[in-house]
């Protein structure tokens, strides 16, 4: 039996590596035809035996999605890597914000500093700013690139915020130095792609109508569950085609090309699952169904990768953040946040009514401090606490005869911005040009921060006052001294997270960001269900806190070795990608926890 079993093995291991040879002639044939007719050359210099990377984002796949997806069978290829033994899947912390542009800039520059959410307002210049235009993207990364190089040096982006330094990109808001992909086509662009094949382009035109006949009908499933606001007829069926089939498919076919070709860094994002459970669910049959084409498209990738026509490829599969289930906080409670705070500042007139013209005097009236003094009497004995460290900091405050507070318009003391992202919101005074501290807003709108904090949807409210930084919820307090000093009023704010002295760090480094609003709120987050207020349209959201949405997942060979206990946020990823790359700058300082 021993003896059968050992000619058995090797019979066995003679077809595979008949197979694998015959899969590497008719792949080596196939893309050298491509290769020669987008006019692309091979990219490996003689002698060069340095392995390549190819890194594969699944937008918005959180490590608890992944094991879910996976137990259900909806990522059968992503599951023959895990069995092969060669791969190891592990979830990472992203830091705040958990968004794509800053993860991106952290895992491509090691650098993610003074991007405080995915929208913010620049108070300065009364510009609303969003990472969606490529104006912004662009300014970023030039920033970024000045700093150390990107770990696509000499490679190709698809589909990104940023290109991180790459050579060759498509469909990337900002580019460094901008050369695309079909820069060698002379002209044919696009066109040349799906003339290419024409089973290809029959096979997109096939997904496309498929894909907006199935957009309709969950839309209308939906709506009569009562989970989405979205119209059944609109842009986003278009928006869905685009990133779930159209992007899809080139940059599919242009990862495969580059690893024919040798291209020594390639980094591709996948949008579709991200944009679909944000209006659908983590997982609604749409999110599964967008999550089993790019199992697909990784499959494609992932054989040609093994195959080792040019150089070796390390392949790896990561979430960028995850997604928490969400609620719209318009759809709980009626009406927007920005409404709400809206509401909160309509009540709050009486710091207009000055008998005289000299601003210093609205703040040196006792009116004030009664006030203040009313709202702590008026609160249970726990959440008291906030408002009477709320009152001392605006009497310290007017102690001071702040000639600052001259400057102010009071004129738009309701003009008020808010920026938000997923459960994350960013809130701005435009009665001074500067950020406000909180005894400065509290002077200016005496009652809203204690009743933000009363408001069921929000969980935490984030705010300044000199160089500390305060993070309250409704009945404690957590204040920053500095990186290492703290000090705790009541019981911790951020006690239903898992990690939350992880949190805490992350919240006090962007609470320091010069562009970060004047109050910071986070949505509600419940532990029992999962879910979080979300300040956008969304059932499924990222950018802020608790639940999936911190902990993607990232899928790495075996052989790397890795430890991502000390990843705290996702600029501590570059230094392991540049290792491998064999830069020679990496990060000298850690934008994670410090605890």
């Amino acid at each position: 039996m021993t003896a059968l079993r050992r000619i058995v093995a090797r019979f066995a291991a003679l077809l595979i590596d008949t197979f694998a040879a015959l899969t590497g002639f008719y792949y080596s044939k196939k893309y050298a035809a491509i290769a020669k007719r987008l006019g692309l050359r091979q990219q490996i210099p003689v002698g060069d035996p340095s392995a390549g990377i190819v890194i594969v984002q699944i937008d918005g796949l959180s490590h608890e999605q992944l094991l879910w997806a996976a137990e259900r069978g909806h990522l059968p290829n992503v599951m023959r890597m895990l069995g092969s033994g060669s791969y190891i899947a592990s979830k990472w912390r992203c830091g705040l914000p958990s968004t794509t542009p800053a993860v991106q800039a952290g895992i491509m520059f090691g650098d993610n500093e003074d991007i405080p959410a995915f929208r913010w307002y620049d108070k300065a210049n009364h510009r609303s700013m969003v990472f969606k235009l490529p104006g912004i993207a662009s300014a970023y990364q030039s920033r970024l690139e000045s700093r150390r190089p990107g770990v696509l040096f000499g490679g190709s982006s698809y589909v990104n915020v940023f290109d991180g330094g790459a050579y060759n990109s498509l469909f990337t808001l900002s580019t460094i130095e901008p050369r695309s992909f079909f820069e060698g086509v002379r002209g044919a662009g696009l066109v040349a792609l799906f003339l290419l094949n024409p089973v290809r382009v029959l096979r997109i035109v096939y997904l496309a109508g498929r894909e907006y006949i199935t957009d309709a009908l969950q839309r209308i499933s939906s709506r009569l569950r009562g989970q989405s606001y979205l119209p059944v007829i609109g842009i986003f069926p278009f928006l869905r085609i685009a990133s779930n089939v159209i992007f899809r498919e080139i940059e599919t076919f242009a990862v495969l090309v580059d690893i024919y070709r040798g291209v020594p860094a390639i980094y591709a994002t996948y949008y579709g699952y991200d944009e679909i459970a944000h209006h659908f669910g983590v997982h609604s049959p749409a999110a599964v169904q967008s999550l089993r084409h790019i199992d697909r498209s990784i499959g494609q990738i992932e054989r040609l990768q093994r195959a080792h026509l040019t150089r070796p490829y390390a392949l790896y599969l990561l979430g960028d953040h995850g997604l928490t289930p969400s609620v719209p906080f318009e759809k709980r409670f009626g009406q927007t946040l920005g409404k709400t705070i809206s509401d909160q500042l309509g009540n709050s007139v009486n710091l207009a009514e000055s008998e005289d013209g000299e601003h210093l005097h609205l703040y040196q009236t006792r009116f004030l401090i009664q006030e203040l003094q009313s709202i702590e009497h008026n609160l249970a004995p726990p959440a008291a606490k906030v408002a009477r460290r709320i009152r001392e900091l605006v009497e310290a405050r007017l102690s001071r005869n702040n000639e600052e507070l001259l400057a102010w318009d009071l004129s738009r003391e309701h003009d008020v911005v808010v920026k938000s992202s997923g459960s994350l919101a960013h809130v701005y005074f435009n009665i001074t040009e500067r950020r406000m501290d909180l005894s400065e807003i509290s002077a200016a709108f005496p009652s809203l921060v204690v009743s933000l904090l009363a408001h069921p949807g929000i969980w935490l409210v984030v705010a300044r006052e000199g160089e500390q930084i305060l993070v309250m919820d409704y009945d404690s307090i957590l204040t920053f001294s500095s990186p290492g000093e703290r000090q705790l009023e009541g019981d911790h704010p951020l006690t239903r997270l898992v990690e939350p002295e992880h949190a805490a760090e992350q919240i006090r480094r962007i609470a320091s960001f010069e562009d970060s609003g004047d109050l910071v709120l986070f949505g509600s987050y419940e532990p029992s269900t999962n879910t979080v207020i979300c300040f956008e349209h969304q059932w499924a959201s990222h950018g802020g806190l608790g639940g999936p949405q911190d902990y993607p997942t990232i899928i790495y060979p075996k052989e790397m070795g890795w430890d991502l206990s000390p990843v705290h946020n996702a600029s501590d990823l570059y230094a392991l990608f540049a290792k491998q790359r064999a830069l020679d700058t990496v990060p000298s300082h850690s934008t994670g926890d410090t605890t």
